[in-house]
């Protein structure tokens, strides 16, 4: 496994347990939230370097889609 591939998967355990916690959700629901949001998709792409944002900046970003319901990355 290459260190972005388990930056990637350290990411997606804290962030599917926060969903878990804030949703009341069980794991397998909470995984497949963000499996299928294109929070992940963009987290996933090597290319954009998201995998190297702190975890919680990456679930901001995953609520903020969850709720303007498209994937918003503001610029800094």
């Amino acid at each position: 496994m290459t260190k972005a591939e388990m930056l990637i998967e350290y990411t997606t355990q804290d962030i599917v347990s926060w969903i878990m916690e804030e949703q009341h959700l069980g794991m397998e629901e909470a995984l497949a939230q963000f499996y299928s949001s294109k929070t992940f998709e963009k987290l996933a792409d090597l290319e954009t370097g998201l995998y190297l944002d702190a975890p919680l900046s990456v679930y901001c970003l995953y609520r903020d889609e969850q709720v303007a319901g498209k994937f918003v990355q503001n610029e800094i």
